[in-house]
């Protein structure tokens, strides 16, 4: 378990965690030196951090602006930006430019260091939040693909991806690199950076299934690959989300997109997800679209995330989930295990967090029996904690599907971020 420690005695504070690992192989790095600095002071060290057998710092306060700067348009800018420094024997060092700490909220900042023998990797640096710096406009486009276009839809149902390939540029930027990213690491990027973590919990989860609903569209009806190009998705906001490499995210946002991933935005009659799109707001308008300030707003009223969606995209649009989820040893069982419980199920379970804990050692070892006990409900609950879930001891469907990407990365039966 991480502990909270406190920097200065401001009115205004948010949480931050750096978590390490390495990226040869998604193990975690034990006793990296992190140092904390406001990217305007970078000079001017905040704290400095050792990272425990977890790859992971102990969570501090740090200072961030007014709360009331993320709840409406138009304020000064509503986080503090922080330079992370990291340095591990045997690694590259890495310098991390931009991790925005919200007030009120704990931001995640994932760090991925490079073995000497792999070279040097330069500087990243996070460019401003979607809501607050200047990105080009959202170029509308049919929310619904006719198969009648040049290519063909080849997918015969939704499937989650394992994996989005993210081209960071417009389709046309042949200069721009692309990145291999699991689907909810790139769902949660995304949310991140298109909305704030601070708004209600109703409006996070109806802005996240609209983020997953147009990526999705782009999976089933393999819209750029269709067109020739190479990749899924890009990180321009003319066309696609804004995605931004290297960024922080933010554990309320992690938490829903973990509970609700499999889901997606559906019309009557219509077998493709929808292409949610949206805008701001405010300084973009969108008829027909969401916008994530009203969006905003309607949370603050009391509406629950279908009814926000529906006051956008109309009243027939209702949320369905994928029929497979890929990159993962087995479904989740469609309830949950907790103590008592048994059978091939449970076995699975176990001997995958077993593997787990022999990289995160911080997670009790026990003997797989396919028998939920006591001594499993503690790896789980560590398992839990270490992750950014509630640490009940349960095995509910995020944490099933927590497990399995955790028990993919460290395994190496897939590839997670090459």
């Amino acid at each position: 378990m991480t502990h909270l420690h406190t920097t200065q005695n401001t009115s205004d504070k948010g949480i931050l965690q750096i978590n390490v690992i390495s990226a040869e192989n998604n193990f975690p790095i034990e006793n990296a030196t992190v140092t904390i600095a406001n990217t305007e002071t970078p000079d001017q060290i905040i704290e400095k951090l050792t990272t425990n057998s977890s790859g992971q710092t102990q969570q501090i306060e740090l200072p961030a602006p007014p709360l009331e700067y993320s709840q409406q348009a138009d304020e000064p800018r509503p986080y503090t930006e922080y330079t992370i420094q990291v340095t591990a024997p045997g690694f590259e060092p890495l310098t991390i430019e931009g991790t925005e700490v919200l007030p009120t909220a704990t931001a995640l900042q994932g760090v991925r260091l490079r073995p000497l023998p792999l070279g040097p990797s330069g500087p990243i640096i996070i460019p401003d939040h979607r809501l607050y710096g200047t990105y080009p406009p959202k170029i509308a486009e049919d929310e619904v693909k006719p198969t009648s276009e040049t290519g063909e839809i080849v997918l015969s149902r939704v499937v989650v991806p394992q994996t989005i390939v993210v081209h960071d540029g417009t389709p046309s930027d042949t200069s721009a690199k692309n990145y291999f990213i699991p689907y909810r690491d790139y769902i949660k990027n995304v949310a991140c950076s298109e909305i704030y973590a601070t708004w209600p919990r109703s409006t996070i989860t109806a802005n996240v299934l609209a983020i997953m609903s147009f990526t999705l569209n782009r999976v089933y009806t393999e819209w750029y690959r269709n067109k020739g190009y190479d990749f899924t998705i890009t990180s321009s906001t003319a066309f696609d989300h804004k995605w931004i490499y290297g960024r922080n995210i933010f554990e309320s946002i992690s938490v829903i997109v973990d509970e609700i991933f499999d889901q997606y935005l559906s019309r009557p009659d219509v077998k493709q997800p929808i292409l949610t799109q949206y805008c701001d707001g405010k300084r973009v308008q969108c008829e027909g679209w969401m916008t994530q300030w009203g969006s905003k707003a309607l949370g603050d009223e009391g509406y629950s995330p279908i009814e926000i969606l529906r006051y956008y995209y109309g009243e027939d649009m209702y949320i369905n989930s994928a029929e497979q989820i890929s990159g993962i040893p087995s479904s989740w069982p469609g309830y949950d295990l907790s103590i008592g419980s048994s059978g091939d199920k449970v076995r699975q379970m176990q001997e995958q967090l077993l593997t787990i804990a022999s990289v995160y050692t911080a997670i009790p070892s026990f003997i797989p029996s396919g028998y939920f006990d006591e001594d499993t409900a503690q790896a789980v609950r560590e398992f839990q904690s270490v992750f950014g879930l509630p640490p009940t001891g349960i095995v509910d469907f995020p944490t099933w599907y927590k497990i399995s990407h955790i028990y993919v990365a460290v395994s190496r039966i897939g590839e997670l971020n090459p």
